[in-house]
């Protein structure tokens, strides 16, 4: 059986001019039908004359051209317009003069270049085209002739308004996907910064804690495994992001969540950092991006604890409650800072656009000892 949703699909295939040749056959066939004799355009009311082999030939300059009228607009428009003419001089008044508003609107869409002197050299042969009628006995008034005028000037000017339309949409269509592009590229700028900077920084400073273990040789190969694990671990984890930047990517790629915060811990507690996590009721069924971004701030606390007070005493506090995920990591002010690379702010941004991108709240404050304090309130149940 034919699958009538699929005809439009497929006619959509074929050239345009294809297409458009269809309209043309059917509006030329049309005019040759004695039911709709009656019903062509008269500029004039010249009295209408019989159609005879001549008005086959109007008709097909008239209408024919109409197959090319979005691929050349202007090879259209010129002999649409003679073929008008001409039908209006000799008196055929067929149905095939309504092929000139289809031309003119076509062009004041499609055409490209030269359309203002298109426009007048139109406008100007217009004239003559009066003065032949009425030198042809015409009983038409000049009212009329303006009248008609006007109505080509109305079928010009709506292909213009919707080529201006289409071309406004087009352009929003372009700012929307700049948008999209920028806020991408947003996207990737922090996963890559809370991946690369968190596994980089502990490997620093698992390298700068190994360089003072060369007379305990049992604790120099444990922290040279510290340091290898964590470049695994950094590997993996840029290539599942890798994963996700690829167009083809299978959409069921798995994202760091809350139910691998004890994993983190560990990796930082290795890396010498001395880390107390407490976790405070269930995450919910549907939290959605509620888990991802909370596990990035708990990621990136840990990172600048490393990086700015390594050795000194660091809590986390994750509570789950119904509709909202609470975070809150702490860091003393008696660690030392490492030789990790130093940092440029974006971090912590980026997890001040993340929460708030899901309604939620986010600070990072100094305490009065010198320490640090990270707190977010994330709402859940937002579908990523």
């Amino acid at each position: 059986m034919i699958d009538f949703r699929r005809v439009p699909d497929l006619w959509m295939r074929f050239d345009v001019t294809v297409r458009d040749s269809s309209l043309a056959l059917l509006l030329a066939a049309t005019s040759l039908l004695p039911p709709v004799r009656n019903y062509g355009t008269q500029l004039g009311d010249l009295p209408t004359r019989p159609l005879d082999a001549a008005a086959v030939l109007v008709i097909a300059l008239e209408c024919l051209p109409l197959a090319v009228r979005r691929r050349w607009p202007a090879a259209c428009l010129l002999p649409v317009t003679l073929g008008f003419a001409l039908d209006q001089l000799l008196a055929y008044h067929t149905a095939g003069g309504t092929a000139l508003p289809i031309a003119l609107i076509s062009s004041g869409v499609h055409l490209e270049r030269h359309r203002r002197v298109i426009m007048v050299l139109l406008s100007a042969a217009y004239v003559p085209l009066a003065l032949a009628l009425d030198r042809s006995g015409s009983p038409e008034e000049l009212d009329g002739y303006v009248t008609f005028f006007m109505a080509l000037v109305l079928a010009w000017g709506a292909g213009a308004w919707l080529r201006s339309a289409r071309a406004a949409e087009a352009a929003a269509r372009l700012r929307v996907a700049e948008a999209t592009r920028a806020a991408e590229r947003t996207r990737i700028a922090r996963e890559l910064h809370d991946v690369v900077t968190h596994h980089v920084t502990a490997m620093v400073v698992q390298a700068e804690a190994a360089r003072y273990l060369t007379a305990a040789p049992e604790r120099l190969d444990a922290a040279l495994s510290a340091v290898t694990d964590t470049g695994r671990r950094a590997i993996s984890d840029l290539r599942r992001l890798l994963d996700l930047l690829n167009p083809g990517h299978d959409s069921d790629v798995r994202m760091p969540s809350v139910g691998e915060l004890r994993t983190l811990v560990e990796q930082t507690r290795q890396a010498g950092q001395p880390v107390e996590f407490t976790e405070e009721g269930e995450p919910a069924e549907s939290s959605g991006s509620a888990e991802f971004v909370a596990y990035r701030v708990v990621q990136e606390s840990l990172t600048n604890a490393l990086k700015y007070a390594h050795g000194s005493r660091t809590e986390v506090r994750v509570r789950y409650g119904e509709k909202e995920i609470f975070v809150e990591v702490g860091t003393g002010g008696s660690g030392s800072r490492t030789g990790a690379p130093g940092g440029s702010g974006r971090g912590l941004a980026g997890l001040r656009e993340r929460v708030d991108a899901l309604g939620g709240e986010f600070s990072a404050d100094r305490q009065a000892g010198g320490g640090f304090v990270v707190r977010a309130r994330i709402p859940s149940g937002s579908p990523s």
